[in-house]
């Protein structure tokens, strides 16, 4: 196993040729029997992860969603102690070795970074609202109720779905929360919150920690004035609209479920001050060696989305683009996606890529029209695993994991709780990681906190991990042949669409001394893909067909149904 990697030799760009995999610790490991995941359970799995060798999955990076303390009415993103570990995971000295454990495989650590709102029992919290001279009183949003009766200062709603704005009986004000009233928002304006937080960074980055995910980014700051947000179908002119057609009509019943008065957030999110927040981070990150950050900043147009990075690439060092989760199983969806996001990004910007985390369902379900999300599951690693940027593999992706349906009695997620079965909430894609088919999946020998998924006897670890033709196969010999083409790694992107099949994505990865091709055939028939400027034999190199493997051909390339094919292009003329 090798030896762990001292920081002055860390490559300061990792981040870039790096394959993350985003844990989400309550449901990766149980060590203890309490049917809760914690770090000594993430440790005993990490030789799973990569141990080195062509057995492991091979990944170089681990997100990990929140294991601070909280008393978890939002499972983690509600938080009392951001320099401490809940006990229901663990220790700091827990974490210290999960550091030293992971660095010794050479797996970095990113920690979520959940600072948009605080817990209420915070004691940041607890001191505002002790009383309205307190000194920490500023440090969230508090605002006087509007008329005789008092109602809310404005129309901003949440997320989870009612007012965002709570009242305290004790100091006669309501406080603002983009989220649960348990999740009260922090005020960005005040410069002793952003030096608080700026402490909290420098702890994990001292310790150790490779970089942070900044959960919610765009809801930093709100508009000073406090402006009512106008109608969801009132919206900025200009903007680089993603296509209706592009998005699934789930996808945007879903959306317009998560609205309920149809309301467009102008004004408590994307404000530009949140942009200083950003280079103060991005300061702090560059003050120590070999650091990184990923947004998660969510917004239809791709120009704002993408106005994150910077304008001199001094705010985040990567960013997810979520349309390409809501598209329709269409190869134009896709391609147009992609195309809209390279269009819009900064020069030099590097994206995150992804298809499930979670707050998605997980992507297999997605797409599963007609019992073909095992299929369509192999062609979107392919896709994931080439495009160019970071891929984000979130757990249980790589042996087909599906969306576990819960009843009403099972669900722990507030918005699923409160909603059901309007919104079943997010507790489907959180479920145990499947390790075998025991009873509880090898994830506890109790029973654990969510239930376990079905068709362990093919979904599991177990199952997959030395059959051939299994997802878990296809998963790990997309990252190794990843990491040995530079095209892959550090490649231009460009769309092909000459003398290719409406129903095919097909798309050009390539540096000065390599030219590869991706054809993802998105329909149940066969088609072909001759772009006429390819001339001269070319060399299959990856199917998921895995008898085409190291196939010669001549264009044009005839794709099986549902096959995804990388081709090296450089026998061709």
């Amino acid at each position: 196993m090798p030896l762990q990697t001292l920081e002055s030799d860390k490559d300061n760009y990792w981040w870039k040729k790096a394959v993350f995999y985003q844990i989400y610790p309550r449901s990766f490991q149980d060590s203890n029997f309490d049917g809760v995941g914690d770090l000594k359970g993430i440790i005993s799995r990490l030789d799973y992860l990569n141990d080195g060798t062509t057995n492991s999955l091979g990944v170089d990076a681990i997100w990990f969603s929140p294991f601070f303390k909280s008393p978890e009415f939002d499972y983690g993103y509600d938080i009392v102690d951001y320099c401490d570990i809940d006990p229901r995971y663990g220790t700091l000295a827990d974490f210290d070795r999960l550091l030293e454990e992971a660095h010794r495989r050479n797996i970095m650590v990113v920690l979520d970074l959940v600072v948009n709102h605080t817990s209420y029992l915070h004691p940041w919290f607890l001191e505002s609202r002790s009383s309205r001279d307190n000194a920490k009183r500023d440090w969230y949003v508090w605002k006087d109720g509007k008329g005789r009766k008092r109602k809310p200062p404005n129309n901003w709603r949440t997320h989870f779905f009612g007012s965002a704005w709570t009242w305290d009986e004790k100091t006669q004000q309501y406080y603002l929360h983009s989220f649960l009233k348990e999740q009260p928002d922090l005020n960005w304006y005040n410069p002793e919150v952003r030096e608080a937080v700026g402490d909290v960074i420098h702890f994990w980055l001292g310790r150790g920690v490779d970089g942070f995910r900044l959960d919610v980014a765009h809801h930093y700051c709100k508009d000073r004035q406090f402006r009512n947000n106008p109608p969801f179908f009132i919206r900025d002119r200009g903007l680089d609209k993603t296509r209706l057609s592009d998005r699934t009509l789930m996808a945007n019943i879903m959306k317009l479920l998560a609205l309920p008065t149809m309301q467009y957030g102008k004004y408590n999110q994307h404000q530009p001050e949140t942009h200083q927040v950003l280079k103060e981070f991005r300061h702090i990150f560059d003050s120590y060696q070999a650091k990184t950050s990923v947004g998660e900043i969510l917004g239809d147009d791709a120009a704002l989305v993408a106005s994150y990075y910077g304008e001199k690439n001094d705010e985040l060092h990567m960013n997810f683009y979520f349309e390409l989760a809501n598209c329709r199983w269409k190869a134009g969806a896709f391609r147009r996606c992609i195309e809209r996001w390279e269009r819009n990004l900064p020069e030099n910007a590097w994206p995150a890529q992804t298809f499930s985390n979670h707050d998605l369902v997980r992507a297999i379900s997605r797409y599963d029209h007609g019992g073909n999300g095992d299929k369509r599951a192999r062609l979107l690693m392919l896709i994931l695993l080439t495009l160019r940027g970071t891929p984000f593999i979130y757990y249980g992706e790589e042996i087909a994991m599906k969306e576990v349906k819960l009843a009403k009695n099972q669900l722990k997620d507030p918005v699923g709780v409160k909603w059901y079965p309007v919104h079943r909430g997010r507790d489907g894609c959180r479920t145990p990681m499947q390790w075998d088919d025991s009873n509880y999946a090898g994830f506890s020998n109790s029973a654990p906190w969510l239930p376990v998924g079905s068709e362990l006897s093919r979904r599991s670890v177990a199952a997959q991990q030395n059959d051939p033709n299994s997802q878990f196969s296809l998963v790990r010999e997309l990252i190794r042949l990843r990491k040995s083409l530079p095209a892959l790694l550090e490649g231009s992107y460009s769309s092909v669409t000459e003398g290719v099949s409406a129903d095919c994505f097909c798309y050009l990865r390539e540096t000065d001394q390599q030219k590869i091709m991706v054809c993802v055939n998105f329909s149940f028939r066969r088609q072909n893909a001759d772009p006429g400027s390819l001339n001269g034999e070319s060399r299959i190199i990856f199917s998921t067909e895995p008898e085409r493997e190291l196939e010669i051909i001549n264009f044009p390339l005839t794709l099986e149904p549902g096959e995804g094919c990388i081709i090296d292009l450089s026998m061709a003329k």
